[in-house]
């Protein structure tokens, strides 16, 4: 038996999305949904509220924008939370999660294991399926999973929660709950269940205030690594990564100091990569500099 728990802020998907889950879970269920279009709340706080009505000790956050298509998969939940030791279920993760804020795919496909089939919303795309799965696992232990679809149980998000203290919006919180419980279970990503997501993900000033907080919250924690990885692919990681945050900063106002900021955050990225960080050093100065001559031209 499973909860399911919705935030929603659209009938006519939740809709869809219920009667999707009613012909494809094949185990006993109910679906906690909470109509979020007129409240303050943030999907941590709805998403904690929520847990505290789950009948069932199985949960299952998903975003009401997917397709299941999968027969059955709630049998398949039910099988793999058998291990004590599990502690969260996504479809889509990576397993290195970097001393550089970025999104859930952290330093890119290398790092990644993902089963899910993404549609456009924002943009005109065919349906593509993206499937990553190196060692071709059933179940990929990873460091964190992307919010689209998650599954712990009553016992562990009733004990750990979604942090909304800290993120009241509607970013990151999958990426901080993942890191809170790989602090004591595993994280992992299922390759036997397969959704749709009818919806890319946009980043934007707020997801990027949030990602802040969440590299401030764990950088004595950071880099989470779950397997091993050639030192050589982490640097290069870690060196792309961290180009592509501060061009997001710029391209969303952040000023110079906070890229600053975060790359001397208790000296991690000069004892792990010296060379690297002042390189980086030089390269925040250069991309602010040329920044600022193309405002004055």
């Amino acid at each position: 038996m499973i909860s399911i728990i919705i935030c929603s802020i659209d009938p006519v998907l939740l809709a869809a999305v219920k009667e999707n889950i009613s012909a494809t879970i094949g185990i006993p269920f109910e679906i906690i949904a909470t109509d979020n279009r007129n409240s303050t709340k943030g999907i941590c706080e709805v998403y904690n509220d929520s847990v505290a009505y789950a009948r069932y000790e199985l949960l299952c956050f998903v975003h009401e924008d997917i397709v299941i298509s999968t027969q059955d998969w709630g049998k398949t939940l039910v099988r793999l939370f058998k291990d004590p030791k599990l502690g969260l279920v996504g479809v889509a993760g990576s397993n290195y999660r970097p001393l550089t804020p970025s999104a859930w795919a952290g330093i890119g496909p290398k790092t990644v294991y993902q089963n899910i089939i993404q549609a456009h919303k924002f943009k005109k795309a065919d349906d593509a399926l993206h499937y990553l799965n190196p060692k071709k696992e059933k179940l990929a232990k990873v460091a964190c999973v992307d919010g689209v679809w998650l599954t712990t149980t009553k016992t562990i998000a009733s004990a750990i929660k979604f942090d909304q203290d800290t993120f009241k919006g509607f970013h990151v919180y999958d990426v901080d709950f993942s890191m809170s419980v790989a602090q004591s279970y595993t994280v992992a990503v299922t390759f036997e269940i397969l959704i749709k997501h009818l919806s890319e993900g946009r980043y934007d000033q707020a997801w990027m205030a949030d990602n802040l907080k969440f590299s401030e919250k764990w950088h004595s924690k950071l880099p989470l690594s779950v397997g091993e990885h050639a030192p050589e692919l982490l640097m290069s990681g870690e060196k792309s990564t961290f180009k592509h945050f501060i061009e997001q900063l710029i391209q969303f106002g952040f000023p110079m100091q906070v890229a600053y900021n975060v790359l001397w955050r208790n000296n991690q990225f000069f004892n792990s990569y010296g060379k690297l960080f002042f390189k980086l050093n030089y390269y925040i100065f250069i991309k602010y500099v040329l920044k600022r001559r193309r405002n004055m031209a």
